[in-house]
C-alpha cells in the first residue's frame, strides 16, 4: 500500500478543478440540475470515487491537507452573519423557534430509530448512539469526539472507524437529498422566490442585478469587513471557552459578524457596508463550494468497507425517515410556502449530514428558483449554535 499526502496548497488547487468538473457535468447532465444537486457535490463525489479506484486497483492511499478548509469555512459563516439584519432575526424569531422544536423533535426520533433499530437487528450495546444523532447531526467532529467514550464504556474496539463511516454516509445522502426534497414542493405546490430580495449566498442563475455592482473596490472591501469579523469572532471564541463552554470556532465568528453588522452602519451610516450586496454573496458562495468540494474529494470511502450490511440498513432507514420528516413534517409546520420548501431542503444537512452540507443544498435551490434570505438566517443558528448543545446533553444521556 501506497500513502500519498497531497500538501495544502495543492489541495485546494484541486478543489477548484473538481468544482469545475462538477459544474460541467451537472451542465451536461440534465436530472442533476432538475434535482437541484449542488455542482460541488457532484465534483466531490466524482473525485472520492476516483481515490477509491485508485485505492482499490492500484494500492494508492490519497489523503488532502485540508488547512485551507478551515478558513473557508469561517469565511462563509462570518458571511452568513453579516447578512443577519436585527429587523430579520425579529422577523425570523418565531420560525427560528418553530424549527428549532422541529429539530430537537427529530433528534429524539433519530435516536430512537438508531438504537432500535440496532436491537432488532441485534447490534453490540452501545452501537446505537454511533448511528443516530452522535454521527449523523453530530457529523464527524461529534464523532471523532465521543467515539473513545463509547468504546471505554461498552468495550467496541472498532466505535470511530463504524462512527465515522457512518458519518461519511450521511453526508453523502444529506448532499443528494436536500435538493431533490425542494424540487417536489417547489413543483407540487408551485412555489418560487421573490425577486426584490437579495441572494445570501450565490448568485441567481439569471443573473438579476439587486442595485450594486462588483468591482475590486467591492470585493476588497467585502473580505476586509470578513477578517475584521473573524478577528473580532476569535476574541469571542476566548471568552466563551474561558466560560467553560465549547462551541465550534465558526459559531463566535458568525456572532460577531451579527452584532458589527447590527451596530456598525448604524454608527457610521455612510460607509459601505457589505450585507446584502453580490460581492459578499460571491465571496460566501465561493467559500462554501471549495469547502464542500473539499470535504468530499477527501472522503475515503474505502472506510465504508468496514460499514456492515446491518449498519447500511440503519442508515438506510434514518434516510426515509429524515426525508418524510422533511415533506411531512418540515415543510408544513414552517408554512409551506417557498421559505418551507427551501428549509426542507437545508433540513437534510441538519438531520443527516453538516450545515455546510445543509447551506449548499439551500443555495443550489435559491439559484434556480429565487432568494430565500430568511432560511439563511435561522436554519445556521439553529444548526450550528442550538442544536449542538442539545446533542451534547442528548448523547450523555445515552452514554451514562
Amino acid at each position: 500500500m501506497q500513502n500519498i499526502a497531497v500538501p495544502g496548497f495543492l489541495s485546494l488547487t484541486i478543489a477548484i478543478v473538481v468544482f469545475f468538473i462538477g459544474s460541467g457535468v451537472n451542465r451536461i447532465v440534465a436530472p442533476l440540475r432538475r434535482w437541484n444537486i449542488p455542482e460541488a457535490v457532484t465534483g466531490g463525489l466524482i473525485a472520492a470515487l476516483a481515490t477509491l479506484l485508485a485505492f482499490r486497483v492500484f494500492g494508492v492511499a490519497i489523503a488532502f491537507d485540508l488547512g485551507a478548509r478551515d478558513l473557508l469555512l469561517l469565511y462563509f459563516f462570518t458571511g452568513i452573519g453579516l447578512n443577519a439584519r436585527l429587523d430579520d432575526l425579529k422577523a425570523g424569531g418565531w420560525p427560528l423557534v418553530i424549527l428549532l422544536a422541529l429539530t430537537l423533535a427529530y433528534l429524539v426520533i433519530q435516536n430512537v430509530v438508531a438504537v432500535g433499530s440496532t436491537a432488532v437487528l441485534g447490534l453490540p450495546e452501545g452501537i446505537g448512539p454511533l448511528l443516530g444523532s452522535i454521527s449523523l447531526i453530530g457529523g464527524h467532529g461529534t464523532t471523532v469526539a465521543w467515539a473513545p467514550v463509547l468504546a471505554n464504556r461498552f468495550g467496541h474496539s472498532n466505535a470511530m472507524e463504524v462512527g465515522i463511516a457512518s458519518a461519511t454516509l450521511g453526508l453523502i445522502v444529506a448532499s443528494l437529498v436536500g435538493g431533490p426534497v425542494a424540487g417536489v414542493l417547489i413543483k407540487r405546490f408551485h412555489l418560487s422566490g421573490r425577486a426584490s430580495e437579495a441572494s445570501i449566498v450565490g448568485l441567481p442563475k439569471t443573473g438579476t442585478s439587486h442595485g450594486d455592482d462588483i468591482d475590486h473596490l467591492s470585493l476588497m472591501r467585502t473580505i476586509l469587513v470578513l477578517n475584521i469579523a473573524v478577528l473580532l469572532g476569535y476574541g469571542i471564541d476566548e471568552i466563551i471557552s474561558g466560560l467553560g463552554i465549547k462551541l465550534p470556532l465558526f459559531v463566535a465568528c458568525m456572532l460577531a459578524a451579527i452584532l458589527l453588522t447590527n451596530t456598525v452602519p448604524r454608527i457610521l451610516p455612510r460607509l459601505a457596508w457589505p450585507t446584502r450586496t453580490r460581492g459578499l454573496a460571491l465571496v460566501s458562495d465561493l467559500s462554501l463550494n471549495i469547502f464542500l468540494a473539499m470535504s468530499l474529494m477527501s472522503m475515503q470511502l474505502w472506510t465504508l468497507g468496514g460499514l456492515g450490511p446491518s449498519l447500511v440498513l440503519v442508515i438506510g432507514l434514518q434516510t426515509v425517515v429524515a426525508v418524510i420528516y422533511m415533506l411531512f413534517v418540515v415543510f408544513p409546520a414552517m408554512g409551506r410556502d417557498y421559505d418551507a420548501a427551501v428549509i426542507a431542503a437545508g433540513f437534510s444537512g441538519i438531520s443527516l449530514g453538516a450545515t455546510p452540507t445543509a447551506i449548499a443544498n439551500m443555495t443550489a435551490v435559491t439559484k434556480t428558483h429565487g432568494p430565500s434570505p430568511i432560511a439563511f438566517i435561522i436554519l445556521p443558528l439553529v444548526s450550528a449554535f442550538f442544536i449542538d448543545i442539545a446533542n451534547a446533553l442528548a448523547i450523555g444521556f445515552m452514554t451514562r
